[in-house]
């Protein structure tokens, strides 16, 4: 009786050896028959739109006074842009922000007992978004010359974009896509066998840094907006089968 007990367990123990030993066997045959690779392409370009905007505020204890040096104010940007070579269609100006201050009012020992009116603040904006990039570019730098006109005007950095950024993404997904192939096929030649067809295909994230800048890459995907010329890259992810 024994002995048929330990034969049972005997057979029972090998015909588990031998399913773990073909489980491996199986998996790493077909380990060995793909094939993943990592194609990377990347491209410079330039930007062909820019967007420019700066502020500019007038003060006064009067609000009506501060609204009509804020319209001369407007006028005399709008003149100036318009010397400049910018259209009338290129420039928006934004509504009028109407900010009241107050400065702390003291007693006669120099102690705060609140706040008292001071005045208001009129703050306006100008917007210019043009395909004349070198011209708004210029312009840009050039602003600080309304301060001699007795405007206070702050320019901001200009933005730049590129209107044609789905055909750049497809220019980089078909010289991606080569990559990852040829290096699929170099790994595949080296190891004595052939490229069989693709089994899947995952894309990464588009990414947009400055043209020679030490930009970090994103998770969600880089965009910069801040350098003129730029470069984009993106990477795709491809399995093959082995022949």
């Amino acid at each position: 009786m024994k002995s048929i007990i330990t034969a049972a367990i005997i057979g029972v123990a090998a015909i588990i050896a031998f399913a773990i030993i073909g489980r491996a066997y199986k998996y790493r045959s077909t380990t060995m028959e793909t094939i993943v690779v990592t194609g990377l392409a990347e491209k410079d370009f330039n930007s062909d739109l820019i967007v420019w905007s700066g502020t500019y505020s007038r003060k006064s204890a009067d609000l009506k006074s501060a609204y009509a040096a804020l319209k001369t104010d407007e006028n005399t940007i709008r003149n100036y842009l318009s010397k400049k070579g910018i259209g009338n269609n290129e420039m928006v100006f934004s509504a009028i922000t109407i900010n009241k201050e107050f400065s702390p009012k003291l007693d006669a020992n120099g102690r705060n007992i609140g706040q008292q009116f001071s005045g208001y603040n009129l703050v306006q904006m100008v917007k210019i978004e043009s395909s004349h990039v070198d011209q708004v570019d210029k312009i840009s730098r050039e602003a600080t010359e309304l301060i001699e006109t007795g405007i206070e005007f702050n320019s901001q950095a200009p933005l730049f974009y590129n209107t044609k950024l789905n055909q750049v993404k497809m220019e980089l997904l078909g010289k991606a896509s080569a990559d990852a192939k040829a290096r699929a096929e170099t790994i595949a030649r080296n190891a004595g066998s052939g490229l069989g067809k693709l089994k899947k295909a995952t894309m990464g994230v588009f990414q947009i840094t400055g043209k020679n800048s030490n930009e970090d890459y994103s998770y969600g995907g880089a965009f910069n907006t801040s350098s003129r010329n730029k470069t984009g890259s993106i990477t795709i992810k491809m399995e093959f089968q082995a022949e």
